[in-house]
């Protein structure tokens, strides 16, 4: 969706800033007058896509970008398209996004940058490097520990021992999903 997360001035930035790159945004305009968005020949705003349709895109793309605004609507989210782009193999730049800082920016995986100099700044280093193979093995080692079963598994054991004090019957407690 591009809406009220969308960091409209980074993303005008960027695109007067390398007039020769091409900046393509998927999703419908929803929660912000389209008048508003930046207009440029090397801006595309493609509208909504079917999901199975999504792959065909990224694998198009040379880096992933998150050009989120840092205001309420993204103070407590947690992008799921941090490891979407990340096992999809794309170098990912987002703006300061705690839930990307943290883990995915601490852990080298993803670039963090909030102006438009420092988004080009790391999208030409990501265009630099040929061999992404020690970045993409770590990607792959770290996203391996985080599927939704292993995420429900650890919030069953924070769970349990609670349930467990209070004597509620763990047995009507799904272990599985």
């Amino acid at each position: 969706m591009i809406d009220e997360r969308l960091d409209i001035l980074l993303l005008a930035g960027l695109v007067s800033s390398r007039p020769h790159w091409h900046f393509v945004l998927i999703g419908p305009v929803v929660k912000i007058d389209p008048v508003s968005l930046p207009q440029a020949s090397n801006l595309h705003y493609l509208g909504g896509k079917q999901y199975d349709e999504l792959p065909a895109y990224l694998g198009g793309w040379d880096v992933a970008m998150m050009p989120f605004a840092r205001n309420q609507a993204t103070r407590y989210i947690s992008p799921t398209k941090t490891p979407e782009y990340l096992a999809g193999g794309k170098p990912v730049i987002s703006t300061s996004i705690q839930d990307v800082i943290h883990p995915y920016g601490a852990l080298n995986l993803v670039e963090i940058a909030d102006t438009p100099e420092a988004f080009i700044t790391c999208a030409e280093k990501m265009l630099s490097e040929s061999d992404k193979t020690t970045w993409l093995e770590t990607v792959d080692a770290y996203l391996i520990t985080t599927s939704w079963d292993k995420t429900w598994q650890a919030m069953v054991a924070l769970i349990a021992p609670l349930l467990q004090h209070q004597n509620i019957n763990q047995e009507k407690l799904p272990v599985n999903v």
